[in-house]
Parts: structure tokens; sequence; C-alpha cells
């Protein structure tokens, strides 16, 4: 498998998909040798079934340890960490990924617990998990979804499970793209399997999945991304950190050069929408350097507003966001608005309290 090349299959044994398309692409003929340690990252941003929409498929995971175990690779440890206002343990359990590690006896490092080092990334100090270090090949495994801040998210923001919690409250006063784009540089990433089983296309946290029954192998993650761009009807301008992240060096962006291999076809074609939920819902919202939870239970949250008719009825805009620490305003999301005239508490607050503050505000006016 070449890095200008995507390979895919379809269908719904989900694990002997992912072995049959590790063992089409040759993953276990790129791995250095057969002592090496060999992470697997696969998305397990909050406690939701894959079904749902955001997270990982364990089924997928154990295809990729079957593959790896049948060709003689036995130091396997997968290594996660939920985003900031969930704990790591409550979708290790969840999404079953405890009786993955039970019934093939591999290791699960939670990264919200673990340790951390500062590392310069492409010129940017970031801090990064300590157990990265201790990796000698690392197996990418994101799903493909809708993000409500960076449009999509897919193989080169999946990292972002391996940086502490306040690494990420940082990455958001940051801006996202350009710290996601030298995180690339910090960490490398060998072979990515990509679950494009059910992603919600519009939401990071799920609830709104699109049947697609489809892996996708890539040894490109910055090609990787710009695929997922054009396939969701987005120009690369609309995710910056993919172009950030090609003039660092860690991929190519160039679509003209991509060749794509389909082991089958689908069942039926999947018609994917021209508009996004998010961009309809972005414009009651002032968000500035807001975590992903945050803002992710938000969005959902103003949707079934949207959905009862009760959002055009909002006076004013909702703020959100670190940047609005001892500010002040009218209506504001999360302890960050704590000096608002009408502020929810939390950190997060959950999207149920969110939607209920919302709807009893908008009731009030």
């Amino acid at each position: 498998m070449n890095k200008n090349e995507l390979w895919m299959i379809y269908g719904t044994d989900y694990k002997e998909m992912a072995k049959q398309l590790l063992e089409a692409a040759d993953l276990a003929g790129r791995i250095p040798s057969a002592d090496s340690r060999i992470g697997l990252k696969p998305n397990l941003v909050s406690p939701s079934e894959a079904s749902w929409g955001a997270t990982t498929h364990p089924e997928i995971v154990a295809g990729t340890i079957e593959y790896l175990r049948e060709h003689g690779f036995q130091d396997l440890v997968i290594l996660e960490g939920s985003w900031v206002g969930d704990k790591t343990r409550d979708a290790f359990e969840v999404c079953g990924y405890d009786r993955l590690v039970r019934e093939y006896g591999v290791k699960f490092i939670d990264t919200q617990k673990d340790g951390f080092h500062r590392k310069d990334c492409g010129g940017m100090e970031l801090e990064i998990c300590d157990c990265v270090e201790k990796i000698d090949f690392l197996v990418n495994l994101p799903v493909l979804k809708g993000h409500c801040q960076t449009r999509i998210t897919c193989a080169l923001k999946n990292m972002k499970g391996l940086i502490p919690n306040r690494e990420k409250r940082h990455f958001h006063g940051m801006g996202l793209h350009r710290p996601i784009a030298h995180l690339n540089v910090g960490i490398h990433q060998d072979f990515i399997l990509v679950d494009n089983i059910c992603g919600d296309l519009d939401f990071e946290d799920g609830g709104n999945p699109v049947v697609m029954n489809r892996l996708i192998a890539a040894a490109d993650p910055v090609l990787c991304d710009a695929y997922v761009c054009r396939m969701l009807n987005y120009e690369l301008e609309e995710v910056p950190y993919i172009r950030m992240a090609e003039k660092l060096g860690v991929g190519s962006a160039d679509l003209s050069q991509l060749k794509i291999w389909a082991l089958n076809e689908p069942e039926q074609e999947t018609e994917l929408p021209k508009e996004r939920k998010i961009v309809e819902l972005q414009d009651a919202v002032e968000e500035v350097e807001s975590c992903s939870a945050c803002y992710g239970y938000l969005i959902p949250a103003l949707d079934r507003l949207r959905q009862e008719g009760l959002l055009e009825k909002l006076d004013t805009r909702i703020a959100i966001g670190q940047g609005y620490q001892k500010k002040t305003g009218r209506l504001g999301i999360g302890r960050c608005t704590s000096c608002f005239e009408y502020s929810l508490k939390g950190c997060p607050p959950t999207e149920e309290q969110m939607y209920e503050f919302l709807k009893k505000y908008i009731g009030n006016i």
C-alpha cells in the first residue's frame, strides 16, 4: 500500500472486514519487527455506543488484534483518553472495550491518568502522554464524522486523545487548528484504519448516525482527511489544520494523486447531505475558545430547540468558551460565563441541562 492510496471494504461483519482490509493493505509488512510494541488508538470521545456515531466499533479493534496476532505480533496496547468532561473509564465500559480487553488480554492505557512530557512539535511545544514514547508503531483507528468546531474529525484530530486534559483545554485556547497540525509532527501515526460504519456527520458526540458500512485504510493522515473533506462537501480551506499539517511535512493533501481501491462494492450507495446542521445552528452562538465537550453538547441542544420551533424566539446569542472568563454579558453556557446575567453552571453542563436551561430562558422572554 502506497501513501497516495486509500483501500476500502464494505459490509456488516466489521471484524472480518478489518482483517481482510489489513491483509490487502499488508499492514504486517509495514511493521519494523515482530517484537515491535504496537499501539492501537481508537476514538472513545464519550460514553456512547458505536452505533450512536461517535466512537470506534470494538469489532474493528478486535479484527485488528486478531490480524496482528495471526501475523506474529504479540506486544499490543490500546491507548486513549476521552474528551474533557467525560471519564475514559465510562467510555471504556459503555463502548464494550472492557469485554474486548478481557477476551484478548490486551492492556488498555487511560491517557487521562498517564504522565506527560513536553515535546517540540515542529516549532510548537506541546504536552504529550508518556505512553506514546513507548510505542514503536501506531495504528490509528478514528471515526469518520463531523465536528462542531473543525467541520470534520478523522485521522489528524484523533491524536488529540494522546494528550493530557489540561493540554486539550490549551488547544482550544490556541484555536484548535494550529496545535492539531503541530501535534501530528510530534506524534507519528504509521497506519490508519478508519471506522466509516455509521459516523455522525454533524456532531462529534454522535446522535445522528449515517450508515455507510465501510472501512478505509490509509498510510497518509493528511491525504485521508483531505479525502474526508471532499466526501463531506467541504473545501480544504474550511478545515485549516489539514493544509497546516501538509506544510509541516506530515503528509500530502494533493487529491489529484489519490488512488482508491475497493475490495468490494456497497450493497446500496449512501447519499450524503449537502448541508450540515452545525452551519445552521452556529449563528445562535458566540464562541471563544470553548472546549469540545461544552460546545459539542450545546449544538445538539440547540437542534432540539430548533425542531420544537423555539430557537427562532431566542433574543440574544449564547456565549460559550474560556474567552468569557470574568466577563459579563446576558446569556452564557458553562462555568466560564459565570459572571453573565443568565448563566448555566458546569464544566461542562450536559446536553439535557443546556436544553432545559435555554428552553426555560426562551419561555421567560
